[in-house]
């Protein structure tokens, strides 16, 4: 028991004072002769015994009395011993698509907003946050409507961010008491190796768990096949546990064009196809239904009308191996003597080749020096017979390039950078052992350019970034055996598709990604993303033919959104969210067992208002001094 006002106490003392009046009788008596005191003995020792009684009944009553009312005044309470220190409190509530999952036939989201809701002091200010909002010092009238509106977020918070993010919404006091609660389900992925608790806060998690730890999704989309009228379209299901059939749909904005069934065969993963026209513009959605999460019950994907892609060969040798690369139904290919080239078209095109030319005139220099800073892309193929100085004209605006003389000896180009862009998602795994081509007289170059392929000497053969391709060798049969390499289709293939960002079936969010539009701008013109009647621009860059849209933050929701140049629809793209979350497991226990673990919400808001908790007791003291108080009076009126 512990007191309000324990300096009262020194009151008890004064108990003394009614004990020394009992104790010491200060009266004097008279003695009066009386003639016969045989029939008065009896009833004097009688009334002695009475009057003995009676006076300490009243001693008691009395100190107990006033040991009440001292006691009342100091006002004593049950209380935890930082029960009168500030309470701050900020709860942290996860609403990533993980939270989706179902308990009792409500989400895990849903039924701990309803539970904070229920369980909270209406009138207490706290602070709280989720994956993408934060209120900070706030009470729960203020946001209690923001709450019951909470939107899932594809943004997902490890533990370490939640507790450091936390710490930033408590004040600076020291000698508060600070309390993290944690609501969330804890996704596996969520953890961290090492967990920071902070030392002076109680952290407080509240594990919640599903019903079913059943989910199925659709993780990715791709084209398998494509014939002179058809596509075939193929999607990737997966399942977290062995599954079963699962219907899948396939929509056109929102008219239904195919239905299969994924069969699973018992395992984890599945494959479904659908049959589509060739050269149709398709808005799609595949669409499957299941008890798990719905986040990725929906995968989005566009096909739209394929700009093919202007690639103008300037060359005074054999362009064949190039043409039979840029085929006509992804690419328009012209070929042009030197003598002969037309520089009003350079601006159109997507990628220019030089083939085998021996020097670069002036003229032709500044046009591609213009087309590049446009955005176009170059590829070099030199002569064995160049002049160097025109080229170094060239060469010395890209990545300080020269050349510096002419290496007559044998060489084998050995090296691939894997890494680089133009051989991203070339090759499945890293090729060591395929057959080398040769070289039998190469440039040596400096350059700030990065090396795409080296010779064993770890000199470069074909180098260059940005649009920029260098060959450093003339690839005429006389010279090298390039053109019969395996490699020559893909180097040169993606040298040209990579020149024109075309627009891929969908991309993932939260992901950088840039995408060419083949229109221009004007000066008071800009292009803007539209889904549903809501607008956001794009960060993007005009050139001559095209402009390059870039996303990384924008759009944070899935679904198609259409480009707009005014009132003008020049297509569309689309968006869907990473899958990550689709995998229901879950942080073991014994892994955030140095933390506080509560098993339901509402067993930790009474566990933490008991702490805060005051019993007062100072009503039942005076309560008892009020019934000593009656006990003295009847004890004076009835005891004689």
């Amino acid at each position: 028991m512990q007191f309000k006002y324990p300096d009262l106490l020194w009151a008890l003392f004064l108990l003394l004072v009614p004990l020394f009046i009992h104790l010491f009788q200060l009266r004097r008596f008279k003695k009066t002769p009386f003639t016969n005191v045989a029939l008065l003995q009896k009833v004097k020792i009688e009334s002695k015994k009475a009057r003995n009684l009676k006076k300490w009944l009243l001693l008691c009553t009395r100190l107990l009395l006033f040991t009440a009312i001292i006691i009342a005044f100091a006002q004593p309470y049950f209380a935890n011993k930082d029960a009168f220190k500030k309470r701050e409190t900020v709860i942290y509530i996860d609403n990533s698509f993980s939270m989706q999952a179902l308990k009792n036939g409500t989400s895990l989201l849903e039924s701990a907003v309803q539970e904070v809701i229920k369980n909270s002091d209406k009138e207490k200010e706290f602070s709280l946050f989720t994956n993408t909002d934060t209120y900070k010092d706030v009470v729960l009238k203020e946001i209690q409507n923001n709450l019951l509106s909470l939107e899932y977020s594809s943004n997902q918070l490890n533990i370490n961010e939640v507790l450091l993010k936390a710490n930033t919404l408590f004040s600076n006091s020291k000698n508060s008491i600070k309390d993290i609660i944690v609501l969330s389900d804890f996704q596996q992925r969520t953890e961290t190796t090492t967990i920071d608790t902070l030392k002076t806060t109680n952290v407080h998690f509240v594990k919640l768990s599903p019903d079913t730890f059943t989910n199925t999704s659709i993780d990715s989309v791709y084209i398998s096949k494509t014939d002179a009228t058809n596509i075939e379209l193929s999607a990737k299901l997966s399942a977290n546990n062995i599954a079963e059939n699962t219907p899948v749909a396939l929509y056109n904005n929102d008219t239904l064009i195919a239905k299969t069934s994924a069969n699973f065969n018992g395992t984890k993963s599945a494959l479904v196809y659908f049959t589509l026209p060739k050269n149709s513009v398709i808005n799609g959605k595949i669409e499957l239904v299941d008890a798990g999460l719905k986040y990725d019950n929906n995968f989005f994907f566009n096909i739209n009308k394929r700009e093919k892609i202007k690639v103008l060969t300037i060359s005074n040798a054999d362009n064949t191996f190039i043409n039979r690369i840029f085929t006509e139904d992804e690419f328009v290919t012209t070929s042009t003597k030197l003598n002969q080239v037309n520089y009003s078209s350079i601006n159109d095109q997507s990628l220019i080749v030089l083939n085998e030319i021996n020097s670069i005139p002036e003229s032709l220099k500044n046009a591609l020096i213009s087309f590049t800073n446009n955005g176009g892309s170059l590829g070099i193929i030199p002569s064995k017979d160049i002049n160097i100085s025109s080229y170094n004209s060239l060469l010395s605006n890209y990545f300080s390039t020269s050349i510096t003389g002419l290496i007559q000896r044998e060489n084998k180009v050995t090296s691939i950078n894997f890494s680089h862009p133009l051989y991203q998602n070339v090759f499945q795994k890293r090729v060591t052992n395929f057959q080398y081509p040769t070289v039998n007289s190469y440039f040596k170059i400096k350059s700030t350019a990065p090396s795409l392929l080296s010779y064993q000497d770890n000199t470069p053969f074909l180098l260059g970034a940005n649009g920029i391709y260098l060959f450093t060798s003339s690839l005429l049969k006389e010279n090298s055996n390039f053109k019969g390499s395996p490699l020559i289709v893909p180097t040169l293939y993606n040298m040209g598709y990579n020149s024109f960002s075309i627009p891929k079936l969908y991309t993932i969010l939260g992901t950088s990604s840039k995408i060419d539009i083949a229109t221009s701008l004007d000066k008071d013109l800009i292009l803007k993303i539209e889904k549903n009647g809501k607008e956001f621009i794009p960060l993007q860059q005009s050139f001559t033919t095209k402009t390059t849209l870039s996303f990384t933050n924008n759009p944070d929701k899935d679904g198609i959104y259409t480009i707009k140049k005014g009132d003008l629809k020049l297509g569309a793209l689309s968006f869907n969210y990473n899958r990550k979350e689709s995998n229901l497991t879950y942080i073991n226990s014994n892994s955030i067992a140095k933390l506080k673990q509560n098993n339901s919400i509402s067993q930790l808001f009474r566990d933490l208002e008991n702490n805060q908790k005051v019993s007062e007791l100072w009503k039942w003291f005076a309560i008892f001094a009020l019934f000593f108080l009656v006990l003295e009076v009847l004890i004076q009126k009835y005891l004689k």
